[in-house]
């Protein structure tokens, strides 16, 4: 058998973190042979820098949080948190940055794993270091994104966080300032300043989360000063220095201010710079645009899977195109006719477009699914925001003394059916899931009548914006 026969597969992709695990998954169940390449770690972004590390950081200082909102509680929670016990149930999360689990999980459904950098070298081609993989269906780019950094003279002298250590640092630093007003941001900015550093937040726009309804950016940063951080909007740094171990930045004002590290958030960028798209006539370093069955346009072979593809830029979206794109790879295969065109087939990722939900894991949470009043409008949909404070509502009471939050759907006064819900809210990331079924459903407001609410819990605030939708 020769070196090319041994190395024709099916199916090959590109990078093994959720997405690329997922459509190898799904490929696999469909009879596919799969080879899947990794540089890194086996699990991604996701498992080891993002998603499990940053919310195992959370989780201890959003428990403490709302144990302190309760009478008979919060007595017993006044002291700091155990910062070096937080760090270490972090590590395990992430298996102590080790991937034994996740290459054992590959080879289980019958995947063969292949360490290294892989390009692209031509059509359904893929090199590996002296390995030559070529793929007869498809050839799946699954490598996601980088932190992106600003241009500023002198900033890699300067050794800057971002995400991944920002999620990975086995210390709190005393002092630490945060670039950025988005999720990563504001998680971040969360987790330290509960873990013992001092954080300042620098935000050039107007707000927080500005992706969001302007509510939740503005509960989210009153939040984050009381809990001692200083949060500055409009703020843009200059330059940035390291002298000593000290950080100095200067802000556009002249402001300076020293800190032990600093965390750049400002945005992502596509891992597809070195991956020989140029040999398949696509630029180096670009987004890939796809359609609905995460194809690459002009191709009919391969696909662009997850954030590379900018469509959404979550995991658990990711996961979602992954499953759809390994349906579709699957029926090409078999030679069934895609029902790609029909939107929320099982070829098509639909949900991309107007129905993502996202939980930003700060103290308040703050949560969303579709459209903003604003996104919809410029849409150019007829709709109507529906607001109502979560402290009307019997379960906040109970969840938490002086319970502070918001709830807001966004209604399509024409078909009568929600276009966008946001809650924000301690406990609210639970209530995301109802709103994405009614509007991935588009289930008629009639009908979300009759979908009664357990009393008392917080999703008691399904009534109470129906009701305020039919009084005005």
């Amino acid at each position: 058998m020769t070196e090319t026969e041994t190395n024709l597969y099916d199916v090959v992709v590109l990078g093994a973190g959720p997405v690329g695990e997922n459509v190898a998954d799904r490929t696999r169940a469909a009879g596919l042979t799969t080879a899947v390449v990794e540089s890194e770690l086996v699990g991604g972004e996701c498992s080891y820098w993002a998603c499990m590390p940053s919310k195992a950081l959370l989780r201890p200082v959003i428990a403490r949080a709302d144990a302190r909102r309760l009478p008979g509680l919060r007595e017993a929670v006044q002291g700091p948190l155990d910062t070096a016990a937080v760090l270490a149930r972090r590590n395990w999360f992430t298996g102590d940055w080790t991937d034994d689990g996740q290459v054992d999980w590959i080879k289980s459904i019958g995947a063969d794993l292949y360490r290294g950098h892989g390009r692209l070298t031509g059509p359904r081609t893929v090199t590996v270091g002296d390995k030559v993989l070529t793929a007869r269906h498809a050839v799946v780019v699954a490598t996601g994104t980088r932190a992106a950094l600003p241009d500023l003279p002198g900033l890699a002298e300067v050794r800057p966080w971002t995400s991944r250590e920002a999620t990975s640092a086995q210390s709190a630093p005393g002092r630490l300032v945060v670039v950025g007003g988005g999720v990563v941001a504001t998680e971040m900015a969360t987790a330290w300043q509960a873990l013992g550093s001092q954080v300042t937040l620098l935000v050039r726009g107007k707000g927080l989360l500005d992706r969001m309804e302007p509510f939740a950016g503005e509960l989210v940063a009153e939040a984050l000063a009381e809990a001692g951080a200083d949060v500055r909007t409009g703020t843009s740094v200059a330059s940035v220095t390291r002298s000593d171990g000290t950080v100095v930045v200067v802000t556009d004002t002249g402001e300076r201010i020293e800190a032990d590290e600093i965390l750049f958030a400002v945005g992502r960028a596509p891992r597809t710079d070195d991956i020989g798209l140029d040999t398949v006539g696509l630029a180096p370093g670009s987004w890939l645009t796809v359609d609905d069955s995460l194809r690459v346009t002009g191709t009919d072979w391969l696909y662009g899977v997850g954030d590379v593809n900018h469509r959404a830029l979550l995991t658990h979206q990711g996961k979602y195109q992954a499953r759809i794109a390994g349906a579709a790879i699957a029926a090409r295969a078999a030679g069934t006719p895609l029902t790609r065109t029909d939107p929320w087939s099982a070829h098509a990722a639909t949900a991309d477009h107007e129905s993502v939900p996202q939980v930003v894991f700060t103290d308040p949470e703050a949560a969303a699914v579709g459209l903003s009043l604003a996104e919809a409008e410029q849409a150019g949909h007829r709709v109507r925001a529906v607001d109502v404070d979560m402290s009307s509502v019997a379960g906040a009471g109970l969840y938490a003394e002086g319970y502070k939050g918001r709830a807001r759907m966004v209604v399509d006064l024409e078909q009568e059916i929600l276009r966008g819900v946001t809650f924000v809210g301690p406990g609210v990331g639970e209530l995301i899931h109802s709103a994405t079924i009614a509007v991935a459903g588009q289930v008629p407001l009639a009908r979300l009548w009759h979908a009664v609410p357990s009393y008392p819990t917080l999703s008691e605030v399904w009534l109470r914006l129906l009701e305020a939708y039919r009084d005005n």
